[in-house]
This record gives C-alpha cells, sequence and structure tokens, in this order.
C-alpha cells in the first residue's frame, strides 16, 4: 500500500477504535487483504474477541518461536474454540534458522528475535497490505505515542486498542466472560518466550518482565522493515 493510500485510510478510519475500527478495516475496501498477529499471550483475548464478532475466519497469524510456554500454545486452543476462529495460521522458523538460534537468547536476545519471529513474519506478510495487532500506548516504552494506524517498517499496522486503558482492557475480559492465559495469575502480564520472560512486580510497567535487564523493549515484528530486515535476508 502506498503513502497515499496510507493517508487515505487514516483520514476515513484514524478516529475509531475497537470493533468500530476493526469493521471499517475487515469489511472495508482492504477486505480479504488484512491479517490479525497475536502472541494469544496476556490481553489477546480481547482483540481476538472482537475480531470474532466481526468476522471469525479473518487469517490470525500465531508465530510459534519455538521457546513458547506450553501455556501460551495451550491458549492458543482455548481461544480458538471458545471464540470461534477458524482461521489460525500457524507460522513458524525455518529448520536452519532453529538451527542457528538455538541458545541465542543467551548471547544476542536481538538476532534470536529475527530468526524466530521477524523472518517469518516477514515472509508472511507479503500475502497482505495491513496487519492488525493488539499493541496500546498503555504499555509505556516505545508503545506510549503509538497511532491506531501507521505504516512501519513497510508495513501497515493497525492497532483498535491503541488507546484502551488497563481498566477498558479489564472490563472488557469481565463483560465478555473471557478465559484468562493460565500465567497471568503467576503475575505474568506481557508472554513471550520463556526464556526473556518473568513475572512482573506490583508498580511495574506489563512489558516490564520482557528482556529484563536488557535495554531491549520489542522484538522487532513492530519496529523492524519486515522487507529489508526479514524476508529480503
Amino acid at each position: 500500500m502506498d503513502v497515499v493510500s496510507v493517508q487515505r485510510l487514516i483520514a476515513a478510519c484514524g478516529h475509531l477504535d475497537g470493533k468500530d475500527l476493526l469493521e471499517a478495516v475487515l469489511l472495508g475496501d482492504l477486505m480479504g487483504r488484512v491479517a490479525v498477529t497475536s502472541s494469544f499471550g496476556a490481553e489477546s483475548a480481547v482483540l481476538l474477541d472482537l475480531v470474532a464478532q466481526v468476522d471469525p475466519a479473518t487469517p490470525v497469524i500465531f508465530l510459534d518461536t519455538g521457546e513458547l510456554f506450553d501455556e501460551t500454545v495451550e491458549y492458543r486452543y482455548q481461544l480458538e474454540r471458545r471464540l470461534g476462529l477458524t482461521n489460525v495460521v500457524v507460522v513458524k522458523p525455518t529448520p536452519e534458522e532453529l538451527a542457528e538460534a538455538e541458545d541465542l537468547w543467551r548471547a544476542d536476545s536481538d538476532r534470536c528475535c529475527e530468526l524466530r519471529k521477524v523472518r517469518p513474519l516477514a515472509r508472511i506478510a507479503k500475502g497482505y497490505d495491513a496487519l492488525v495487532d493488539g499493541r496500546k500506548r498503555a504499555h509505556g516504552a516505545e508503545r506510549q505515542h503509538l497511532s491506531a494506524i501507521e505504516e512501519v517498517g513497510g508495513v501497515i499496522k493497525i492497532s483498535p486498542l491503541a488507546n484502551w486503558s488497563a481498566e477498558e482492557v479489564e472490563t472488557a475480559f469481565k463483560t465478555r466472560d473471557l478465559p484468562r492465559h493460565a500465567l497471568v495469575s503467576q503475575g505474568y502480564r506481557s508472554i513471550g518466550c520463556w526464556p526473556c520472560t518473568r513475572p512482573t512486580a506490583e508498580g511495574e510497567s506489563p512489558r516490564a518482565g520482557r528482556w529484563a535487564g536488557q535495554a531491549k523493549t520489542e522484538c522487532g515484528i513492530h519496529t523492524n522493515d519486515l522487507g529489508r530486515d526479514g524476508a529480503g535476508l
């Protein structure tokens, strides 16, 4: 999608959020050319519930890095059944990428994320004009100035929950009776691969448990150029 088209999308839909934004994107001019990316993590059920209400056949890309918590894999199946999602697309690194990435998180977490997440997503992202995600400004760090619609790394990113507060997310869980990720009760508020995720203490930001002790706050799928840094390598 070119810059002009992105600007038109922002002009037409930039004032929307939540289900309204999803309906405009999934059922509008981009119909059939949009996928959702989901970690099936701590808050993922809220966005996926909205997606299921709009169109349960929407492609939902799930990156299986080979280092996910068992609880995350089970949560994926639970939400898939509960919400009636019919098009969850599991994307994995190649055997060559997995071989290079083995234990790499100990020495080079950026490279590990590139091999396990950025490159696999870049390959499948070629088939879509836009990717929907569950990022929120309330998560802080690089996300505090997040726009609901933006171009990042050559891909149009749509974040229907960008403006949602932690209280609004919690209300959605309760009013929609959504199941929780099993690790949330153990203090995990942002859940990625098991070697680089820890529980967070009271008062910490939700993403403080990701790559703790490092300056790193993002895996790269939302910040890297998926054409240059991913499939093109």
